[in-house]
């Protein structure tokens, strides 16, 4: 649609210039909507529209954007002409627009915008993003939201431009965690516990074994020694571990469920642990490791022994960390998918991390690490329910419904519909999306439930409001 506006732009700009339309198409941008002003739907770079012309007396731009902008007069299609800063600006009649967008709309469905000659051209790519992440046997954290929500965002817009993508579900499944919490079941755990609320009597040990580590060194003695037998893949430690990953994963793909979301993959840190430790003999066959006076291995990635630039990628006792595992995951997702692109999708926290990942991967050999690319995400700040500060993203979610079923029944006008939990909860789970895309991308951002449910403005309750007026 807005390439039938950029082409009747071009036929009036190319008999002026005397230059095929097609060659013109391409300075002829898109202005994004501004709520602070009333801006042109379109504008010509005279900038670009010299270089094609390899004009290298170049004039004065603004002169040579005025004298265009007069030459060219208003049609059915162009209702105002003015001029920019090197631009020439474009506003298309509304009459013309409402309709033709309305047209398009139900002409394409969910395919609207899709169709653009612009994508046309574009190569299909094999891309991976990895989103979500959470822990294994932690309920699933609000910290994770986010992840989520833009992962999924993003998986969704590039399958749409008709890119091969895989989404992969990266869990926290390994670690010393994993060694407190093997312990902590020891001591503190109950089976019965375990089957009838699995998640949250992992929680409660977790928590009360980690307050007993912090003050008896036995226990985190004992957790580091649990920790091992994993690595070493002690049988028993393992069927453990299994258990509760299985019990992790059948809670995530509920949750999931809700929030419309799916992955191709469920893969997570310990599937690397062992290809970590080819890792390490590769980082110490090109002289990149080097052993510290505590027995741990580290990276200095800037030669100069600067601290900020260092990564341990091993402990004293031949362990593997977080940075070593996310090196093995990446070597093996390009052998196993080849890809174009690799996307993670985590907060801004970890922006240091990665760079140091794609950093050794590069000096490691790898070429491709330069398609491998990091959205950071700011943090969402005060989310609490009715019942005080959240943990778990199903509370936000029950809370999310039940707050909505109260608005739909407190509102005159509401019809009465099939299944009300259902309404409200696509309501609701739409507010808290667009609640989340409203700000800028790496701002942390405070949460608001009034903001949420408000039934104007750029809301997610207005934004369905609208679309079902738009069906009846």
């Amino acid at each position: 649609m807005a390439c039938g506006f950029r082409r009747s732009i071009a036929y009036q700009l190319s008999r002026l210039l005397d230059l095929p339309p097609e060659n013109l198409i391409k300075s002829i941008s898109a202005v994004p909507i501004s709520r602070k002003e009333e801006v042109a739907d379109f504008q010509l770079s005279v900038d670009s529209l010299l270089g094609n012309n390899n004009d290298h007396s170049r004039p004065d731009i603004q002169v040579q954007a005025t004298r265009l902008a007069e030459k060219l007069k208003c049609d059915t299609v162009v209702s105002e002409i003015s001029t920019g800063q090197g631009t020439v600006n474009f506003k298309i009649n509304r009459e013309l627009l409402t309709k033709t967008v309305l047209q398009q709309v139900i002409k394409d469905g969910s395919k609207y915008g899709l169709n653009s000659e612009l994508f046309s051209g574009l190569p299909q790519k094999k891309i991976v993003v990895e989103f979500s992440s959470p822990n294994v046997a932690k309920k699933f954290h609000v910290g994770h939201l986010r992840s989520t929500i833009i992962g999924n965002f993003i998986a969704n817009l590039k399958e749409a431009l008709g890119h091969q993508v895989t989404r992969i579900n990266y869990l926290g499944d390994w670690g010393m965690q994993f060694g407190l919490l093997g312990t902590g079941f020891q001591l503190f755990g109950y089976e019965e516990k375990l089957q009838s609320n699995p998640l949250q009597h992992l929680f409660e040990v977790y928590v009360q074994v980690n307050k007993e580590a912090a003050d008896n060194k036995n226990v985190a003695k004992s957790a580091h020694e649990f920790f091992q037998r994993l690595e070493l893949g002690d049988m028993q430690a393992l069927e453990l571990w299994q258990k509760f990953r299985d019990l992790s994963i059948e809670e995530y793909v509920r949750i999931y469920k809700r929030l419309g979301v799916h992955f191709d993959e469920y893969s997570g840190e310990s599937f690397y642990r062992e290809k970590s430790q080819e890792v390490l003999k590769l980082l110490d066959s090109k002289g990149l490791l080097q052993k510290t006076i505590k027995g741990t291995a580290i990276v200095n990635l800037s030669g100069n022994g600067d601290p900020s630039s260092i990564c341990t990628v091993m402990r004293s006792d031949g362990t593997s960390l977080y940075a070593t595992r996310d090196l093995a995951a990446a070597i093996d997702r390009m052998d196993k998918y080849n890809f174009d692109t690799m996307i993670y999708v985590t907060d801004k926290g970890q922006k240091k991390h990665f760079q140091q990942v794609f950093q050794m991967l590069q000096i490691m050999g790898y070429d491709w690490a330069e398609r491998c690319q990091h959205v950071p995400f700011g943090v969402v700040q005060g989310m609490k329910t009715r019942r005080g500060e959240v943990t778990f993203l199903e509370d936000v979610l029950n809370e999310i419904r039940s707050r909505m079923l109260q608005n739909m029944a407190s509102i005159k006008t509401t019809k009465e519909v099939e299944n009300p939990q259902e309404t409200a909860e696509r309501v609701g789970l739409a507010a808290l999306i667009i609640q989340d895309f409203k700000g800028v991308l790496l701002s942390d951002y405070q949460f608001s439930w009034d903001r949420i449910f408000q039934s104007r403005g750029d809301t997610g309750v207005f934004l369905q409001y609208t679309h079902a007026r738009l069906h009846r």
